[in-house]
């Protein structure tokens, strides 16, 4: 008797999720009744959510490494010129860079002396910089 009684709920128990994987449940939805005489059509794309990145800016150390600052330098004769006659090296650098950072990074790549720097932008959009040398490093 309680063997009949164990074996007829498992045989219970196993028949509903035979019924349930044959059968499927789909909900029917109500279509909404449009008021307006012209259709709008309906947001539908959900745009994926991005990480965001992090507010921690001492994890970013410095963004302009001398490398990144000093492109390359220009050797054409009016920057030979300006070698020779006002010991002053011509370089073409990032654009968003400032002074004391060219300075630096002339300093740490040439191992010189930067008396001063200027700066101009060229018609093409580079920024070119005038690294003039201390007396000392004639």
């Amino acid at each position: 008797n309680t063997k009949a009684a164990k074996a007829a709920p498992k045989a219970s128990k196993t028949a509903p999720k035979g019924a349930a994987a044959t059968k499927k449940v789909v909900a029917v939805r109500q279509r909404k009744a449009y008021t307006r005489p012209q259709f709008r059509r309906p947001h539908t794309y959900r745009k994926p959510v991005m990480k965001r990145p992090s507010n921690n800016t001492h994890a970013i150390q410095n963004k302009y490494d001398e490398f990144r600052v000093i492109k390359y330098p220009l050797t054409t004769d009016l920057a030979m010129k300006k070698i020779e006659d006002n010991n002053t090296l011509t370089f073409i650098v990032d654009s968003r860079v400032n002074k004391t950072q060219i300075k630096k990074a002339v300093k740490n790549l040439y191992n010189v002396k930067v008396a001063k720097v200027n700066t101009l932008i060229r018609p093409d959009g580079e920024k070119k910089a005038y690294v003039r040398l201390a007396p000392s490093q004639d």
